[in-house]
């Protein structure tokens, strides 16, 4: 039957308009959900924001004929499903990058060190912060072994009459690095 061609009823309207409906259920769930619904024809785009990372999920998408009519319930006949399409939710977003990196001296009369702190990252998902140093003319090394858990770090390994130059990334629970911060250096007298 095609809708369209339907006449309304005397002294009323009636409107047909089209939807496509996006269902998702987990690989080892047969219970199935709608995630949302858009409207169809054109380039069509929807984001499921409530999955969990590093777990497989399977979709599918139905057209749906949505017929409504003054003073009468509204009609939906619902097409055919497309095939099952397989999603692999990987994590592969790194965190913000850090930022405000200082590095200070310790001064005279001490033993000589440079303290790096900056603005901690707000993502729910770190881990932590890894340091890199560079002197002049040569690549940066990475300083830490294990990531850090708060946004400082203390650099003991200087030598007097050294400029060391200094960046910071954020690394997130699955390992994955934002790219390095705005460089900070100073010069151990």
């Amino acid at each position: 039957m095609n809708w369209a061609s339907v006449s309304p009823p005397e002294g009323g309207s009636q409107s047909v308009h089209y939807v496509v409906r996006i269902y998702r259920r987990g690989e080892v769930s047969q219970q199935q959900r709608m995630v949302g619904e858009v409207p169809a024809g054109g380039e069509q785009s929807l984001t499921d924001s409530d999955i969990e990372w590093e777990k497989t999920y399977e979709y599918r998408a139905e057209t749906v004929t949505v017929v409504e009519a003054a003073n009468k319930p509204r009609v939906q006949v619902e097409g055919e499903d497309t095939p099952l399409i397989k999603v692999f939710a990987d994590d592969v977003f790194p965190p913000a990058v850090p930022f405000g990196l200082q590095a200070v001296f310790s001064g005279p009369g001490q033993k000589p060190f440079i303290d790096l702190v900056w603005a901690p990252v707000t993502d729910a998902d770190l881990a932590g912060y890894n340091v890199y140093r560079n002197e002049e003319g040569t690549a940066a090394i990475k300083l830490n072994t294990e990531v850090l858990k708060t946004p400082a770090y203390r650099d003991s390994d200087v030598a007097p009459g050294k400029r060391y130059t200094y960046a910071v990334s954020s690394v997130d629970v699955r390992g994955n690095e934002s790219v390095r911060s705005e460089t900070a250096s100073e010069t151990v007298p």
